[in-house]
């Protein structure tokens, strides 16, 4: 099993990485992340998106009426395997003491198991009570971003994910 991977709290990083703005080729989706309720995932997301790693990855799995997944390296080709892949290490699952919902529009951790995320990721599509503390919701698209949600909805299998950008503000 790969290495699990605990990122030092550092609160200057988690101050600096409120949004994240994940670029489609069907627009953007913004994101509020939730460093306090889940910060080893918004550190390794926000690590991640700042390194490249997203950059023209694929949503690779896709189900209307459920959700949307991407992060996969192994999407970017195409390769027989995807959805199976990660950064190499894994990190803790965060739900415990999480009150996060999985609400239409929540981002959360993909795993294959407790504790085996790593950099794959979906956003609801539509309420999905029965993930509730299985995965770890580290972000939401904010209620009255209209324009986020059509993007969503609008996401297909196989849309491409241009970049992710962290920021301070929207």
């Amino acid at each position: 099993m790969e290495t699990l991977k605990i990122y030092d709290i550092n609160q200057e990083i988690l101050d600096n990485s409120k949004y994240a703005t994940i670029k489609t080729n069907k627009g953007d989706i913004i994101i509020e992340l939730f460093g306090k309720d889940a910060p080893q995932a918004v550190l390794n997301f926000t690590s991640l998106a700042n390194n490249g790693y997203y950059k023209n990855l694929k949503f690779h799995r896709v189900i209307k009426g459920f959700m949307a997944q991407g992060g996969c390296p192994y999407s970017k080709e195409n390769l027989p395997y995807v959805g199976t892949g990660g950064p190499g290490y894994r990190i803790k699952c965060e739900v415990t003491n999480n009150p996060n919902l999985h609400k239409r529009g929540a981002l959360s951790m993909a795993h294959a198991g407790r504790d085996t995320g790593g950099s794959q990721f979906f956003i609801c599509f539509v309420d999905c009570p029965h993930l509730d503390g299985e995965h770890t919701v580290f972000g939401n698209i904010i209620t009255s971003d209209n324009n986020s949600y059509t993007v969503l909805d609008n996401i297909e299998q196989n849309d491409i994910i241009k970049d992710i950008v962290i920021s301070k503000e929207i």
